[in-house]
């Protein structure tokens, strides 16, 4: 199981952008699938966007068209790049790493806050 920890957070405007980056302890070569959830206060966590092996990614509706995820695997590394933010990107962002057999890995996560 490798660890994952989130970087790239913070406070932002509406209308602003950031970059969110995952780090993992080992390859994410192996992996099912890694992605990024988020939670707001009094919500439940929702999947925001992931990649699976093989390259195909998704993303919740809200987000289509403003975020991108992707990877970097020699640096064993998940992005989501984060345009157009609205308030209610409002959350906390984990990244999750869904290995082919065994226990998937999550990061601490990182807040995320929209506001003028």
């Amino acid at each position: 199981q490798v660890q994952l920890v989130e970087s790239g957070g913070g406070l932002v405007q509406p209308g602003g952008s950031l970059r969110l980056s995952c780090a993992a302890s080992g390859s994410i070569f192996n992996t099912d699938a890694v992605g990024w959830h988020r939670q707001a206060p009094g919500k439940q966590r929702e999947l925001v966007a992931y990649i699976r092996r093989g390259g195909t990614t998704d993303y919740v509706d809200s987000v289509k068209g403003r975020f991108t995820i992707s990877e970097d695997l020699a640096k064993n590394t998940v992005y989501l790049q984060m345009t157009a933010l609205k308030p209610e990107d409002t959350a906390v962002y984990s990244c999750y790493a869904r290995p082919t057999i065994g226990l998937t890995s999550w990061g601490q996560g990182t807040q995320v806050t929209v506001s003028s």
